[in-house]
């Protein structure tokens, strides 16, 4: 992050992705991170910054960054309709993988 923005350019190369997987990945159109003034619109940031948080949550107990994107790409959670948490945070609904992961970092069942 750069003053509270996310570097999207930073992110792809951290994940090994082209900014159109990166895209793919938070739910975004390519012209989204893709186009400099677009890739600090609010909803690009947001998406980015939800699949980060997410990501961070898990990347100690999933084993590090490659399998914490692994998880979050394609972890069904039977608790959210078997949904993952990817498909979550692209249909918006990110804080409900948030409260999945706080429910389950407090001992709860997942």
């Amino acid at each position: 992050m750069d003053k509270g923005i996310v570097d999207v350019d930073r992110v792809a190369e951290a994940f090994r992705m082209s900014k159109g997987q990166l895209a793919e990945t938070a739910g975004l159109g390519i012209a989204s991170v893709s186009k400099a003034n677009r890739r600090v619109a609010p909803k690009a940031q947001t998406r980015v910054t939800e699949m980060l948080e997410i990501i961070s949550r898990v990347r100690d107990w999933s084993g590090g960054e490659a399998q914490a994107m692994a998880w979050y790409r394609s972890q069904p959670i039977p608790a959210l309709d078997g949904r993952t948490p990817e498909a979550l945070v692209k249909a918006g609904r990110a804080s409900a993988v948030r409260e999945y992961l706080d429910h389950f970092a407090l001992g709860g069942f997942a």
